[in-house]
């Protein structure tokens, strides 16, 4: 089931800042609250009275060496690693269904936040042991696959994944694939490459899943610049079968930020019999509708109107189910993780996960407007164009606002640096690249 890959390490480019530094001022002027981290080392007495969710996690990230209690880092592994952890839930009475409860300080209040009361590192055939316990332990022998988005560090993951298994009610066996993420709003380009980097080990994992014979079903939740890893994996394992493999049934894409027109190459290569294909779409993304703006381009797959013509009958030809949270609210700000925190949401979720529920009893909703932040062909436009973006969304995140101003003076700097090189301003910029343009959404948390 879990395997191991090889693949060469890719150095690191320090990301640039952006060009309006009076958006760093508004940055800086905000306040936010903290949270803690570094929350995976283990609490440190026995914990009662609460719910526990196991994960068992394979990762193309490298281990953190700096910081043994993040685990692992952004970091690109020269092989998948593994790991099993167990995170303990608050009481009910003390919840709110769809919140990542953080410690603000550590160690946390097991009856008020999120702790660890597990976290280590397990080799391949370790890791392949426990998951056959776990899968012959679930009487429907149903395995979850969540692949995050865009700036997530590792923890960040785990918390939010075990967040959905528990407010879902989902009787499954979790399994989180966590890609490089450097888990900071302006490491874009690295975090988009990153999920290239990863797209062979996600296939290769997901057909190992399948050949399992304790497995019964896989079902994948995808978010953010998570669906882009998860279609292109899917995409090259049915070019290489045929078709994807029938023990994944359901595939549910939050936020996809993906081009329409991508997407339908996608679709055609996937072949018959193929997924159900779920997408959750919210209109008040307040990030991705920054990210638009300041791009424009043709539709992503998040941002589409599913009631408009040029969509409606092309999605229920495809079969693709929408499930529209432009009305849902949560305590994101930025309406980005609504999939996640909106009660219904996870419940649909669930619903989704316990019998294979087909979606489009539902509605067909509002497209969300995810915005496109293009790769560039220059380091330097594609930094400045991630400042303006992340500008208003950095007053609401800490881990933004606490670099923001460095990576201002390092592109003030680099534009130097370059125009003394060149020779010509516009070689700053650079053009955009239209074939490469697959868009990340700038979110106040790790989505």
């Amino acid at each position: 089931m879990f395997f191991g890959s090889s693949s060469q390490k890719a150095p690191f480019a320090r990301p640039f800042g952006g060009v309006a530094v009076v958006l760093a001022l508004t940055v800086l002027a905000a306040g936010c609250d903290r949270r803690a981290t570094g929350v995976l080392e283990p609490f440190p007495e026995p914990v009662y009275g609460t719910e526990r969710v196991e994960i068992l996690v394979a990762t193309t990230r490298s281990a953190e060496d700096t910081q043994p209690a993040l685990m692992f880092s952004g970091n690109r592994g020269d092989q998948m690693a593994y790991a099993d952890l167990t995170i303990s839930i608050p009481p009910d009475d003390n919840r709110t269904v769809g919140e990542v409860q953080w410690p603000r300080r550590l160690p946390g209040d097991p009856q008020r936040d999120f702790v660890t009361v597990g976290s280590e590192y397990i080799d391949q055939e370790t890791a392949r042991t426990r998951f056959n316990d776990r899968v012959a332990k679930t009487p429907d022998r149903h395995v979850l696959v969540f692949v995050h988005g865009y700036n997530n560090r590792f923890e960040d993951a785990v918390y939010r994944f075990a967040q959905i298994v528990h407010d879902s009610d989902a009787d499954v066996v979790p399994v989180l694939f966590t890609w490089p993420s450097r888990g900071n709003l302006l490491s874009y380009t690295y975090d988009r490459e990153s999920t290239n980097y990863s797209r062979d080990a996600l296939e290769d994992f997901l057909a190992r899943l399948a050949r399992d014979k304790s497995v019964s079903s896989i079902s994948i939740l995808a978010h953010s610049m998570g669906n882009w890893l998860t279609l292109e994996s899917l995409r090259q394992m049915a070019i290489r079968n045929g078709h994807i493999t029938t023990k994944i049934g359901d595939v549910m894409l939050a936020a996809p930020d993906v081009d329409v027109d991508v997407f339908r190459t996608q679709v055609a290569a996937f072949g018959e019999p193929r997924p159900r294909f779920t997408l959750f779409v919210s209109q008040k993304d307040q990030a991705l509708k920054f990210s638009r703006r300041l791009w424009g381009s043709t539709d992503r797959l998040g941002a589409i109107d599913p009631n408009d013509p040029r969509y409606r009958d092309e999605l229920s030809r495809e079969r693709i189910a929408v499930v529209d949270l432009t009305n849902e609210k949560t305590s994101d700000r930025m309406n980005h993780a609504t999939f996640a925190e909106s009660p219904q949401a996870v419940h649909l979720i669930g619903r989704q996960l316990a019998a294979g529920q087909d979606l489009n009893t539902f509605e067909p909703g509002v497209g969300d407007h995810i915005g496109q932040f293009a790769t560039t062909t220059g380091a330097n436009i594609g930094a400045a164009a991630g400042l303006l973006v992340t500008a208003p969304v950095a007053v609401f995140d800490q881990r933004t606002r606490e670099t923001y101003d460095d990576r201002v003076n390092d592109f003030g700097q680099s534009v130097s640096d370059s125009l003394q090189i060149d020779g010509d301003p516009a070689d700053v910029a650079g053009t955009p690249d239209k074939t490469t343009g697959d868009a990340e959404q700038t979110t106040i948390s790790s989505q």
